[in-house]
């Protein structure tokens, strides 16, 4: 029998899709979820999901990913939306109890990674270990960040990619070929940015850097060796707030999870696999 490549081994069918509501039907949730073994919950960041990355088939090989959409984005919604990132968190912790899931790894990128260090803040319980992929929420005078929500798209590319030029990079930011396309692509944009950027506007630290000490969980802060979005202060900073933290670099830029999945599924899954 022909040897599987490694890259075959993550091989997986498309995921499951589920809308799960809480506080009676005011605020749905589609939830992606695919793999098997112990519950792993993946927040997105600005960008959405974009499909299944590969880094969550990676992930969906060894742990159960549950992937959902923040309030507002491609497919969730509310009546009466959560307004801060603590009422965002807390609505986290009511899905993941919809969901039977008394704790779970929990994964974050930038909005995801606020997210995820919230509910692990405020709800210490629900985190088994926690992975924050530069993530945001915190403010430095000395390092301030861009507004990504607002940036122009010609502008924040290259603040996004090691090399903005790269194939991949620039099949991200490709525009679609239809002009029905591309005006579809073009609400949801706008409509994701502005759900999710109410919750970090005009600064994005809302009170995190207080409740950072609150965290229990063993932690892995990951960044791009190249962040021009998400300077590296910002992970020193959350390193220095979070007693179980470790910080390590890896080849990329702020999209360093799409830029070097290997590496990132590497240093996730030996984390999180660990005693």
């Amino acid at each position: 029998m022909a040897r599987r490549s490694r890259r075959a081994q993550f091989q997986l069918v498309s995921p499951r899709e589920q809308l799960v509501s809480i506080r009676e039907g005011a605020v749905s949730f589609r939830c992606l979820a695919a793999g098997g073994g112990a519950p792993l919950v993946f927040f997105h960041s600005f960008e959405g999901l974009r499909g299944w990355p590969q880094l969550l088939d990676r992930l969906a090989g060894r742990f159960t990913v549950y992937a959902p959409l923040h309030p507002g984005a491609e497919g969730s919604d509310s009546v009466e939306p959560p307004d801060d990132p603590v009422d965002l968190a807390l609505a986290y912790d009511e899905l993941l109890g919809a969901l039977g899931l008394t704790s779970a790894h929990l994964v974050g990128h930038f909005f995801g990674g606020m997210v995820a260090a919230e509910l692990a803040a405020l709800c210490p319980g629900r985190a088994r270990r926690l992975v924050l992929l530069s993530p945001m929420g915190l403010w430095l005078a000395e390092a301030p960040l861009p507004d990504m929500v607002s940036l122009p798209p010609a502008e924040l590319h290259p603040l996004l990619w090691k090399d903005p030029d790269s194939p991949l990079a620039k099949g991200w930011s490709a525009v679609p070929p239809t002009e029905a396309e591309q005006v579809a692509a073009l609400v949801e944009r706008v409509r994701r940015l502005a759900a999710m950027g109410k919750f970090v506007w005009p600064l994005p630290d809302k009170g995190l850097g207080k409740r950072l000490h609150r965290i229990r969980a063993p932690t892995l802060i990951l960044w791009g060796d190249a962040d021009r979005l998400n300077p590296l202060a910002y992970g020193e900073a959350f390193l220095r707030r979070i007693k179980r933290a470790e910080l390590r670099l890896l080849p990329g830029g702020h999209m360093f999870l799409y830029e070097s999945v290997d590496a990132t599924a590497r240093a996730v899954l030996d984390f999180l696999s660990a005693q």
